[in-house]
């Protein structure tokens, strides 16, 4: 189950750590996030080393839809009544810089990137996308509701971005991974008196970032609560119509859309990890109803880390923990996010002021709706009868017979049917 990214890209292979070593900043984490955090601030001269426990990029990063952009759902009306006018304003802006920096960057890299209006779309509910519109005139961005899609579905209505990009991701690493520092196939197991204890040597650091999609410090930071996951899946097909765009459900479990090449990629049949949900029978589903002629080339399943209000956690681990920062719960838009983390967590590395710091830190408040239905389900995954326990905090699994994969309702762990570890947080194989 290759990724059309990983089946059209050749990442480069970086080394083993072999004994102990010593960095300024030491990320912990070879995705996007990570790669990003790695390049900035080796652009600011700051001597950082990044270290993946398996391979770079073999994780989330393979396998997203690669959409590069501010318009993450219906956002702003959600951000605009928790956190006000000011705040959402200021999410638009780190976005709308993460968006711009691609841009600059890509111009000198052959990552099939291209620039496209990305459109949300509403399907029954005309009032959310009313809400949607109100919510971006009051932090002044233009633009207008519109009624037709080029794909086949009905909506109430949908809201377009201008000027946002998609790319492929893994072509786009492999060229700026080149010149960093970086040692694979080697596994934080803890951070102790400013010293990652790995598999392969000590690493001692001035600081620490976080960056492995799930942080992997349970008793910190309480992210066992404060987040869930999501399973999203995508087939690719041979269909030569351009969209010219990309379109967004903005309910969790509508349906993506977006060229790539003579492709086109429709995403969906999403869930909560080890939850029912349409997977990739939805997919086919639809392919074969209106694209009938057409055939599969891809298909690939992706997890995201969903936050409590929306919003990525990016900077302080937890209070307890000094110098250890931290890029989750990017809420499906990881591509734009990293670029955002990047900035945001190089400044705080530096001293510098980020205007944006507050609004992503991890410290903000909790009580949210989401807050309760996550406790909930941790409960319900730790007393329900199972021969197979996820090792990371004892729950239940269930199994996914979509993916043959056991996975972790609670937290989003997955394994192979041998037990071999896939997703984390859990941090070791089934036993």
């Amino acid at each position: 189950m290759l990724s059309l990214w990983s089946a059209t890209s050749d990442i480069p292979s970086f080394d083993a750590l072999q004994g102990d070593t010593k960095t300024d900043v030491l990320i912990i984490g070879g995705g996007l996030a990570g790669i990003l955090c790695a390049f900035e601030l080796k652009s600011r001269g700051i001597d950082c080393l990044l270290v993946e426990a398996d391979k770079i990029c073999s994780g989330i990063t393979k396998n997203t839809t690669a959409k590069i952009t501010s318009q993450h759902g219906f956002i702003y009306d959600k951000i605009t009544k928790k956190f006000g006018v000011e705040n959402a304003q200021k999410y638009l802006q780190a976005n709308e810089n993460a968006v711009k920096k691609y841009a600059k960057l890509c111009k000198n890299i052959d990552c099939d990137f291209y620039e496209k209006d990305n459109i949300v779309y509403c399907v029954d509910n005309y009032k959310k996308v009313e809400k949607e519109l109100i919510a971006l005139q009051n932090i002044g961005y233009k633009t207008q509701i519109e009624y037709k899609l080029p794909v086949p579905i009905g909506i109430a209505g949908a809201i377009r971005f201008k000027n946002q990009a998609q790319f492929n991701p893994l072509k786009f690493v492999a060229h700026i991974v080149k010149d960093l520092n970086i040692y694979e196939n080697t596994k934080v197991i803890e951070i102790r008196n400013n010293v990652a204890i790995t598999n392969r040597g000590n690493i001692k650091a001035e600081a620490f970032i976080v960056a492995t999609h799930f942080p992997f410090m349970n008793k910190h930071g309480a992210y066992f609560v404060k987040m869930y996951q999501h399973r999203s899946y995508v087939i690719a097909i041979d269909r030569n119509n351009n969209l010219d765009g990309m379109y967004v459900d903005e309910a969790k479990t509508g349906m993506s859309f977006r060229n790539a090449g003579d492709l086109l990629l429709i995403g969906g049949g999403d869930h909560r990890t080890g939850k029912q949900g349409g997977s990739y029978n939805e997919l086919r589903r639809f392919a074969k109803t209106y694209y009938p002629e057409n055939h599969e080339k891809y298909h690939w399943a992706t997890q995201d880390c969903m936050t409590l209000d929306s919003i990525a956690y990016i900077g302080e681990y937890s209070k307890n923990t000094p110098n250890i920062y931290v890029a989750t719960g990017f809420n499906k838009w990881g591509m734009t996010t990293s670029m955002v983390a990047s900035e945001v967590l190089s400044d705080i590395i530096i001293g510098k002021k980020n205007d944006y710091a507050d609004l992503f830190s991890p410290q903000r408040s909790m009580l949210t709706p989401q807050l309760p239905l996550n406790i909930g389900e941790s409960v319900l995954g730790l007393v329900a009868p199972s021969t197979k326990r996820c090792p990371h905090l004892g729950c239940a699994l269930k199994w996914n017979s979509a993916e043959r994969t056991w996975d972790c309702p609670c937290h989003g762990s997955r394994f192979s049917e041998k037990g071999e570890l896939i997703d984390n947080p859990a941090t070791d194989d089934l036993k």
